[in-house]
């Protein structure tokens, strides 16, 4: 008969039972799986190439100038058309402010003829004409006219115009003294003396007014007729 193999202690089977129990039995460790897949997730995310970043940026800036070079050129535009609008309508207001000035100047110089005849009425005495050029007068100085001072003026081409020229009469000669028989002023305006003229150099002075002249809105409407005196 052969020898029967020796039978295992009860204490040991008693721990092997147990240990493979434990191991059936043993659960994972869930919590300390939830932090390496979150550990992972960081590290796939930090393992971005800095390369892209910088692409991504680059391009963001990009956009970014162009959209500001844009708006600084529909800026640009939007000044220059309202400084080109605003030129315009000065323009334009400037026209229509001469149109109208011109149109007034030509209605006021179609009444000096009215004008002159009231003067001329009012030196021969008709009282009555005297308070219609005034109204006439007033009316048309609202407007911008005014008369050009002559009598006791020096001469000033611009504004007057010369008719007759007289020469100032020597010390102790009188006015209407001469060896023609003439008057100063008749003998500078005869057929043979032709067009009255006058040396800048020499004091001239209006002695007299013969027609009256105007200014309109600043400038010479017409020149008055004027008598003058050199010397």
């Amino acid at each position: 008969m052969s020898a029967s193999a020796p039978e295992p202690s009860e204490t040991a089977v008693d721990s092997a039972v147990d240990g493979v129990d434990d191991a059936a039995t043993s659960e994972p460790d869930v919590g300390e799986a939830a932090e390496f897949a979150a550990a992972t997730a960081e590290s796939l995310d930090e393992s971005s190439p800095e390369l892209d970043d910088s692409a991504h940026r680059a391009d963001l800036l990009g956009k970014l100038n162009a959209v500001t070079a844009e708006r600084d050129d529909y800026l640009d535009q939007l000044q220059r058309q309202r400084a080109e609008f605003q030129n315009f309508r000065k323009r334009v207001e400037a026209e229509r402010r001469q149109q109208v000035s011109a149109g007034v100047s030509r209605l006021v110089e179609s009444l000096l003829p009215v004008l002159d005849g009231c003067d001329a009425a009012t030196a021969q005495g008709h009282s009555e004409v005297a308070a219609v050029g005034q109204s006439l007068m007033v009316a048309l100085g609202k407007a911008g006219l005014e008369r050009i001072d002559a009598v006791g003026e020096p001469f000033d081409p611009n504004q007057h115009e010369a008719v007759t020229i007289e020469a100032a009469p020597e010390p102790g000669t009188a006015a209407s003294d001469n060896d023609a028989g003439e008057s100063p002023d008749v003998a500078a305006t005869g057929a043979d003396a032709g067009e009255p003229e006058l040396d800048a150099e020499v004091l001239q002075v209006v002695t007299a007014e013969l027609r009256s002249g105007f200014r309109f809105d600043g400038r010479v409407l017409r020149a008055a007729m004027v008598k003058v005196r050199t010397g």
